[in-house]
């Protein structure tokens, strides 16, 4: 590209797109193809076909960005995966929502021509997202975007679905499930979400058979599953109950006698009243109860969780009770079971009870436990493996704490259902013989599709077979799809090209790194660990970093309903997207989830306007001349910034490393802001003043050095506004994204600089606190002394006499300070420093005393809050080590300034 001028102000607008369609439309988002390239790649998690992007989506594929930039500059093979998820439910419900608008049905429509209607939905208006990450800077292998219902993945998942089946680690039973009665389909554990609430616990009378005037007290949460009650349990070494094990009780509401069984795991002898009902068909503990005594499992509740007439009456409830609450869901049928026990007198109590109320993670339904027909992962034998490997450090998960997490609920997995009860999606790759059943499949009233009997045997087949082993071509498929997860969890290997042994697979399974939010470590990553190791025998990726969840200001949630959404796009268009990704990655501190407000992304909005300007003033002071003068030999100011921003390589580069996105960007913007331009280019403008010195011609090759460097080392995480000013400079090569990211040189090392200018630095600020203390304007010429008694500290000073004169406005005399004369001379001293400021007619000496006093003691006041916070034991060990590190920092340097208070209020005192 041409080489164009920085435009006074930065507009983020005119911009971004520019160059996103440059970088793409050149293949620089393709891996390097050179054998000797380290490979490097990332498979992004895939959002949801039916998704925009919202700022959580930011986060993850920012963090993503810097990592595949960075690596990229590094000389890797860096490959970023990019893909969607066919999302089964909330998809479904997408194209369900538009056919209600029209007045349609998916059952009216048919199976073939809903999924049709869903893959043309797709096509015009799925991916949305994709298109977005664009606008956020992702860069993409586009050419190698994946969709888990794509043909290629579609294989995987059948050749996955069959080998687990043929090794024993999949199986159909009827089993307890978690069943949303609005999606109708299964759920797996993870996809029920648990919100705490109050509700009721009822204590209710059950009557001894043999002895109907006495009675157990049995206390449940949910008085209408006691309809489907098959026993009552006690713990067999509780003496109040011992006696009556092997004995039965009328079941209240119903003609039906049960059992009272001894069972010491389900029964907490100090929980209610040491009695509990069995329900094997509508509580997951039950059911594992009803299986010990081998218990029958009565349903009373239908896919819609009503309570069902015909249910009910097989469940032997009196005719009126069914009369009562025959058809009506759950909530309203409680409080008229109660009133019926209540007029029976066998409603002993009913008391306030906190609970966990289980609800579908995609519509907030309350969720019910109900007996089905599923196909099932045998879970146990593919997580032992997996939980090895993170044990031994074969995978990394980042940050440490959520390793205990993993690990915790691996080892107590329960087996995955894997079949939903849906149309969209992998439909599941098992046919049924009805000729080899014996007789036919009962029809679904509502799509007539077959009714797969418990007892029919699957054939389990990669593709459709046309006939039974017997020859028999009446065959149906299984009506049911797999749940989403399990083509998401092929994803490492899957979009690589496998079951085909592919180059790309060669070269970049196992990926390097994932990121992911907390809230799939279970959905997602343990069930890639375990598929990646069985199908491949090797883990899916090397390191897991887990990024915080992104709240809004006052740590909230962030929701429509609440009103405090912040729209990455929104943002995006005000504040540019840099600002946006490197507030992000700022805020992104292990462990800590990320409170964000605008006014932080505006702050970094007005970083990238201080890069801009800094950019703007080197290219003015540039003459098209190169001097290629050694760092040894330029000036103290030139060999300072480049020691320091070689310093700043180092730590970038570890904090990258080590995901430590929040230090690395730290290390940027105060090496930038404040080393770069707050010091270091208003020392260039004082060598630049004498413009053909041969100390200006350096300081222009030390600008034009440290602006390109800086801009590489940025450009992972501003990537559009460093192309841009990139660009503008002298330089090698068609874009910045594909030079390399700099490396630290030894020969830009120079501590006696850095001391040099560490010990200006401090004069300076020791001027300027005399300066605000007497209340001068920042333009008023006023004179100083500064001396030194650290070795060597004179003659440095002296060396930077004229840089003293131009930063510290106005005439400097470097002198032992026992020789200062002055009438009124205010004296600041620190470290071995000391600086005189001349006090001048105009000051009005008592306000500055009331200032000092006021400010000292505001100071003092917060010095003993930090104290006392680090005084506490408590706070030391629970805060994380970079808040008790800034308290100790803050508190050493309130000290210090209070020792300066002090001795300027006395000195000014005595001039009042």
């Amino acid at each position: 590209m041409t080489k164009r001028e920085l435009a006074k102000v930065y507009e983020p607008h005119q911009v971004e797109a520019r160059w996103y369609e440059y970088w793409a439309s050149r293949g620089y988002f393709r891996p390097r193809t050179d054998a000797q390239a380290e490979p490097y790649s990332i498979v992004i998690p895939p959002p949801n076909v039916t998704g925009s992007l919202h700022v959580g989506h930011a986060l993850n594929n920012s963090l993503q960005d810097i990592l595949i930039r960075w690596r990229r500059m590094q000389g890797c093979a860096a490959l970023w995966i990019p893909g969607m998820d066919h999302a089964g439910i909330a998809t479904q419900n997408v194209v369900e929502r538009q056919l209600a608008a029209e007045g349609a049905t998916r059952e009216a429509l048919g199976r073939e021509a809903f999924v049709q209607r869903v893959w043309q939905w797709k096509e015009q208006s799925g991916g949305t997202i994709l298109r977005q990450l664009r606008r956020l800077g992702a860069s993409c292998d586009w050419d190698r975007t994946r969709f888990t219902m794509d043909e290629g993945l579609s294989k995987a998942v059948r050749e996955v679905f069959v080998r687990l089946y043929e090794d024993g680690l999949l199986y159909r039973g009827e089993r307890l499930i978690n069943w949303c009665p609005r999606c109708l389909t299964a759920l797996s554990d993870i996809e029920v979400e648990h919100e705490e609430t109050t509700g009721k616990l009822y204590t209710i009378r059950y009557p001894l058979a043999d002895d109907p005037l006495r009675h157990l007290l049995v206390a449940t949460t949910r008085p209408e599953t006691m309809l489907g009650d098959t026993a009552v349990a006690m713990h067999p070494d509780d003496e109040r109950y011992r006696h009556l094990i092997g004995k039965r009780v009328q079941l209240p509401l119903t003609t039906r006698d049960i059992p009272i069984v001894g069972d010491p795991i389900l029964v907490d002898r100090e929980f209610g009243t040491g009695a509990v009902k069995i329900t094997p068909a509508h509580d997951f503990n039950d059911f594992a109860a009803g299986e010990r005594h081998h218990l029958p499992r009565v349903k009373i509740m239908d896919l819609h969780a009503l309570l069902a007439a015909p249910l009910l009456r097989t469940a032997e409830a009196e005719p009126s009770v069914v009369e009562v609450i025959g058809g009506l869901p759950v909530n309203k049928a409680r409080p008229k079971i109660e009133h019926m026990l209540a007029e029976r007198e066998l409603l002993e109590k009913i008391e306030p009870h906190k609970m966990a109320l289980g609800k579908c993670y995609r519509c907030k339904t309350v969720v019910e436990p109900m007996l089905s027909d599923q196909w099932f992962v045998r879970i146990q034998p593919l997580a032992e493996p997996a939980i090895r490997v993170v044990e031994e450090g074969e995978i990394r998960i980042i940050p440490e704490a959520w390793k205990n997490n993993y690990l915790g609920w691996m080892r107590d997995i329960k087996d995955w259902c894997v079949s939903r009860q849906i149309w969209w999606g992998h439909q599941i790759p098992a046919w049924y013989c009805e000729t080899c059943y014996g007789r036919p499949f009962l029809k679904r009233a509502s799509d007539g599709a077959a009714v797969i009997p418990s007892d029919a045997v699957p054939i389990v087949a990669k593709t459709q077979p046309q006939a039974c082993a017997q020859g028999h071509p009446t065959l149906h498929q299984d009506p049911d799809v797999l749940d989403t997860w399990f083509s998401s969890a092929l994803w490492p290997f899957s979009t690589l090209g496998w079951p085909e042994q592919t180059e790309d697979l060669k070269k970049f399974y196992p990926t390097s790194t994932l990121v992911t939010g907390l809230d799939i470590l279970f959905f997602w990553v343990a069930r890639m660990i375990m598929m990646g190791l069985k199908f491949m025998g090797n883990v899916p990726f090397r390191d897991v970093y887990i990024h915080a969840l992104v709240r809004d200001a006052e740590g909230q949630k962030m929701s429509k309903s609440k009103g405090n959404v912040i729209d990455p796009l929104h943002v995006m268009e005000q504040y540019g997207t840099d600002s946006l990704r490197f507030t992000l990655a700022s805020m992104s501190t292990p462990g800590r989830d990320i409170k964000l407000a605008e006014e932080r992304i505006e702050g970094y909005r007005n970083f990238a306007n201080k890069i801009w300007n800094a950019a703007r003033f080197i290219l003015m002071n540039l003459d098209g001349r190169r001097a290629a003068v050694p760092a040894p030999e330029r000036s103290v100011a030139d060999r300072w910034i480049l020691s320091r921003l070689n310093a700043t390589i180092r730590s970038v580069t570890q904090s990258l490393e080590q995901y430590r996105f929040d230090q690395a960007c730290g290390t940027l913007y105060q090496f930038i802001w404040h080393e770069y331009c707050d010091w270091y280019l208003e020392l260039a403008k004082v060598s630049l003043q004498q413009p053909d010195s041969s100390e200006a011609q350096q300081t222009r090759q030390t600008l034009l050095e440290s602006c390109e460097t800086v801009m590489r080392l940025l450009h992972p995480f501003m990537p559009f506004l460093t192309e841009e000013i990139w660009q503008t400079l002298p330089h090698e090569g068609e874009s910045i994204m594909i030079r390399p990211y700099p490396i630290v040189d030894p020969t830009w090392e120079d501590q006696k600089a850095e001391d040099s200018l560490s010990l200006f630095q401090h004069s300076i600020a020791l001027l300027r606190t005399g300066r605000a203390l007497v209340n001068y304007s920042p333009s008023a010429q006023v004179a100083f002394f500064v001396d030194s008694l650290n070795p060597g500290g004179p003659v440095t000073l002296r060396a930077l006499k004229t840089a003293l004169r131009v930063l510290g406005r106005g005439p400097v005399e470097v002198l032992p300070h026992a020789q200062w004369n002055a009438p009124r001379l205010l004296r600041l001293s620190a470290q071995g420093l000391t600086v005189g400021l001349h006090i001048q007619g105009e000051v009005d000496v008592k306000k500055a005393v009331d200032r000092i006093i006021k400010q000292r003691d505001e100071e003092q006041k917060e010095a003993l809050r930090l104290q006392g916070k680090l005084s506490n034991k408590e706070f030391v060990d629970k805060a994380p080590p970079e808040i008790v590190a800034d308290h100790h920092q803050r508190l050493a340097a309130m000290t210090q300034n209070q020792a300066i208070l002090e001795s300027s209020l006395r000195q000014l005192q005595a001039m009042a």
